[in-house]
């Protein structure tokens, strides 16, 4: 169903069957065989540095012939001088593309001319080439790090300034349009299907806003995807500019053409010039905003006035630029996601709470108002069926045998469904009035299962998405046309629900994990039995180590609730000495019995080898193979008491502190791997070494992170307790960890001090 508030009107002139824009998928335009006209791009063979291929307008910058300049030494085109410039170049910097331009002086036919000569190397017929595109030099000179950096530096200081996403989209646009000088910028985020929305925008007055639009992934399509992820920055200085065709087109002997995917001056698609041509657009620049190494977003400049040519500098600082925004972006998003995440895990924490009452049936406690499972994810409705009762919660349907049936049929443990008409029309028969659930599968025939109405939304497009099968005949070839109308079309979607947020999937998958927990501990017995589990694996006794001193502290949530900590201490067979933090992810008998094995497997398997590296590779794998559903952190040291030579490792866990001598405390410069159960497979080693007088600070994030405690600030507090302007005043690990307490926390704390005393025993070294 459509309401069209702007006409979405079709190509004038088109001729012969529609061709649909998704076949665009298959132009080439990363080898397009021609440049944009600015610049002049040779392509050389290496190391007698001869043109293989060169743009048809050379003449313009060089004033030689093309014919005299294909299969001539590049020296006798640009001069001996420039050439000289670049081989001095390409001998000192290996990555031609991290380096450019290097600046070099053309002979053109009216004397010097001095341009920026941009280099990287491509593979063609088998045979490395090296690009060199030369772009009359303009803007700040010299080019460097540091001027890149000034002309950003205050954009910098603004987006570090944002305090929400929206001011962060808002502060790009402003800031480079103030950088580039562009008539418009806006700034693109787009969805999982790769469809674009218009976030923030900056333009001249009296431009039209386009804030708000929607624009179909059709726009930009696969293999232009792949172009911006491959490239930065991207300029189009004159829209109406006639290519300069690369001769030869191919490789003689392959036949293979250039690829110019990294080239800045690749001529771009007749489609996009249409494109921008019917958007009234003269010159245009994109910056790619990338999220692990994916488009993300795009800033996208746009100029109507006549043709925009960007200095390489400005490009640059913009390229820059880019680059610090997408890691602001991607920040701020992933803080909103963690911010939501959290959110849910402390829903998560209360649900759990009522729900480990004996005294209360567990579909209705999972089902209650407050707490209850509509507060972790929202929801019209929610059905539980749990321990042989069923329990509901908001709009839920009065039978629901129909709903669990098909949730215990689904292959997965958590089953997402935001269009069930379409992707399961028998269900979406049973439940006229739902749209969209998001459901859980437990053992036994138990479920849980979220459930949301259709939301109707009315999406602003920019012209009509569906307008984009329009082609146009040249001669015997179909060349793919855009859409012919980009004015506001409003488009009604009916049939789905608001989609399930990823942080929320994330936290029913962790509610599942911990809910088996709770499942089995809903006998008050079991919590004591999991706490005398946990007692039970901690060290009696610390080991004597001569010329060393080790203290260590436990401390249990508040309530006496049992978490996943624990230390350890133990004697190698080589006399070297382990020390061990670690924390399970959890809380009750399953944190506690998971705690045990890794606890003990990690004995022994530096009882084994006593290899570091090795221990946490093969406890990581443990956990993978036989703990699934569980995931741990821990930080490890291995100490020769003799010499106070160190090996230190962790794996998802906050870092040691490193004490010396004179009283300072330093976090550890370590490279942290993933918990265990999801790492890499690759943990970092770090050697140190502890002088006399010094030592090492192991704890668990219970002593820094709490809900009335920030992280900064509780590291912040814990470093300050081991930082002394006297280090002969021991320091007080009782006093300590009674200073970091919080009453309210949810998470047990636990600290390790291993010192070095400043007098050495008899045999050991300093």
């Amino acid at each position: 169903m459509t309401d069209r508030t702007g006409p979405a009107t079709a190509a004038p002139g088109t001729a012969g069957p529609p061709a649909d824009l998704d076949t665009c998928a298959d132009e080439p335009i990363h080898v397009p065989g021609s440049v944009q006209p600015h610049g002049v791009l040779l392509a050389l063979s290496e190391p007698d540095l001869v043109v293989r291929h060169a743009s048809s307008n050379v003449a313009d910058l060089t004033g030689r012939a093309l014919g005299d300049v294909v299969g001539a030494p590049i020296a006798d085109v640009i001069g001996a001088d420039a050439v000289q410039t670049l081989r001095a170049h390409m001998r000192t910097f290996g990555e031609l593309r991290d380096r450019n331009p290097v600046v070099v002086d053309v002979d053109g036919p009216h004397g010097p001319v001095t341009v920026d000569a941009v280099l990287h190397r491509v593979t063609v017929g088998g045979r490395s080439l090296l690009v060199v595109e030369l772009e009359p030099a303009s803007g700040p000179r010299p080019f460097s790090f540091q001027n890149t950096y000034q002309a950003v530096r205050g954009a910098l200081e603004r987006l570090n300034r944002a305090g929400t996403l929206e001011e962060v989209y808002d502060a790009a646009a402003q800031e480079v349009r103030a950088l580039t000088g562009f008539d418009r910028v806006m700034v693109y985020r787009f969805d999982p299907e790769h469809n674009g929305e218009v976030v923030a925008e900056d333009r001249r007055a009296d431009l039209n806003s386009f804030l708000g639009l929607h624009y179909p992934a059709s726009d930009i399509p696969a293999q232009a995807r792949a172009l911006y992820e491959a490239s930065w920055v991207r300029l189009i200085a004159d829209v109406g500019y006639t290519p300069a065709p690369i001769v030869p087109p191919a490789d003689p002997a392959s036949g293979e053409p250039l690829d110019l995917t990294h080239a800045v001056l690749r001529s771009v698609s007749p489609a996009h010039v249409e494109y921008l041509t019917t958007m009234g657009v003269r010159a245009s620049m994109s910056i790619s905003l990338l999220r692990d190494g994916r488009l993300w977003g795009l800033v996208a400049c746009h100029h109507y006035t006549g043709p925009h040519v960007v200095p390489f500098g400005v490009r640059a600082a913009a390229e820059f630029l880019g680059s610090a925004l997408s890691l602001r972006l991607v920040a701020r998003a992933q803080d909103r996601e963690l911010e939501r995440e959290l959110a849910a895990q402390a829903e998560i924490e209360r649900v759990l709470q009522v729900a480990r009452d004996p005294d209360r049936g567990l579909a209705e406690a999972l089902a209650g108002d407050d707490p209850g499972l509509l507060a972790v994810v929202p929801g019209h409705g929610l059905v539980v069926v749990a321990d042989g009762r069923t329990a509901t919660a908001g709009d839920a349907p009065d039978d629901v045998e129909a709903l669990r049936a098909w949730v215990l049929e689904q292959p997965d443990a958590v089953t997402v469904r935001t269009e069930l008409g379409r992707s399961d029309p028998a269900l979406a028969a049973a439940l006229p009035d739902v749209a969209g659930l998001l459901a859980v599968r437990l053992p036994d025939d138990q479920v849980i299962v979220w459930l949301r109405h259709e939301q109707v939304r009315d999406i602003d497009w920019g012209g009509d998405p569906r307008n984009k099968a329009i082609a146009r005949r040249e001669g015997d070839d179909v060349r793919l046309s855009p859409r012919r109308s980009f004015e506001r079309w409003r488009e009604v979607v009916r049939g789905r629900c608001e989609p399930w947020a990823p942080e929320h999937v994330r936290a029913v998958v962790d509610l599942r994990s911990r809910l088996l927990e709770v499942m089995l501990v809903r006998n008050r017995w079991q919590l004591a039995a999991a706490q005398a589990v946990q007692l039970s694996l901690l060290p009696d006794r610390l080991p004597d180590v001569p010329g060393w001193s080790l203290q260590a502290r436990y401390v249990p949530a508040a309530g006496g609730r049992v978490g996943g900590d624990w230390y350890d201490a133990l004697e190698l067979p080589d006399g070297r000495v382990a020390v061990v933090v670690g924390d399970v992810v959890g809380h009750g008998i399953g944190a506690a019995a998971a705690m045990g094995q890794l606890r003990n497997a990690l004995r022994a398997y530096l009882m084994r080898s006593g290899d570091l590296r090795e221990a946490l590779v093969d406890l990581d794998l443990l956990a993978r193979r036989t703990m699934p559903d569980d995931m741990a952190t821990v930080v490890v040291a291995v100490v020769d008491p003799l010499t106070g030579e160190a090996t230190v490792a962790a794996a998802g866990h906050p870092r040691p502190f490193l004490l010396s001598a004179d009283g300072r405390a330093v976090l550890l410069p370590l490279t942290v791997d993933r918990p265990v159960g999801v790492g890499s497979g690759d943990p970092q080693v770090r050697s140190l070494h502890v002088e006399p007088g010094g030592g090492l600070v192991l704890y668990s994030d219970g002593m820094v992170d709490s809900r009335s405690t920030a992280l900064a600030d509780g590291m912040e507090r814990l470093i300050a307790h081991f930082d002394r302007p006297d280090p002969t005043v021991p320091v007080d690990v009782d006093e300590v960890v009674a200073d970091c307490h919080d009453p309210d926390s949810k998470d047990d704390m636990t600290l390790l001090l291993l010192c070095r005393d400043v007098d050495l025993p008899v045999g050991a070294r300093p």
